[in-house]
């Protein structure tokens, strides 16, 4: 397995790459967030790697962060999700939005990515429920703050409350609502229903 490469970037041709590494020149298929934060051609550039072995090919996938070559394992981990399916995922929604949407249980962000139906975004929601929601500020990487209404489902989430009686208190905040009034506001929802 091929884990990680570090090489003088030769060519970019989205969403591939060219990679020289001694020598050997590495085509490696990377995300859009990746290709967007590369460096110029003729930098070195190390990226986290995940090779596909199929009958007809060996195939690279290139990562600028751990956390995102984390997010691509996770997703093609998922039935009906291949890796194409995963790099449109990926160059759609940066792992901190995607952690958000699965936190929220956001189908219409998924549903926004081409080639991301209806039943495709709910499996996707379903299936990395308890893989990446729960890492919103922590594994994620998130390096900025998150906003108040993950701060207000962790809270409840603290407290006892189920993710899915947590969710539809946090769906009703206001937009906009500070954290302490979010969960006093959440609170006085649960505590009617």
């Amino acid at each position: 397995m091929i884990g990680r490469l570090t090489g003088t970037l030769l060519e970019k041709n989205p969403p591939q790459i060219l990679l020289d590494v001694q020598g050997v020149g590495y085509e490696v298929d990377v995300p859009m967030s990746t290709f967007y934060n590369l460096p110029d051609l003729g930098a070195r550039v190390t990226l986290h790697t995940h090779l596909v072995v199929r009958e007809d090919a060996h195939l690279l996938y290139g990562f600028l962060t751990e956390n995102e070559r984390r997010a691509f394992r996770l997703l093609t981990r998922i039935s009906g999700i291949g890796a194409k399916m995963a790099l449109a995922v990926l160059s759609g929604l940066s792992v901190a939005e995607l952690a958000q949407a699965v936190t929220m249980q956001e189908s219409g962000r998924l549903t926004k990515i081409p080639g991301i139906g209806k039943k495709t975004a709910e499996r996707i929601l379903l299936e990395m429920k308890d893989k990446l929601g729960a890492d919103l500020t922590s594994a994620v990487g998130v390096h900025r703050a998150a906003p108040a209404s993950a701060d207000v489902l962790h809270a409840l989430l603290a407290l006892g409350y189920s993710d899915k009686e947590a969710v539809a208190a946090v769906k009703e905040l206001p937009e906009g609502v500070a954290v302490a009034d979010g969960i006093r506001h959440a609170l006085k929802r649960l505590a009617k229903a």
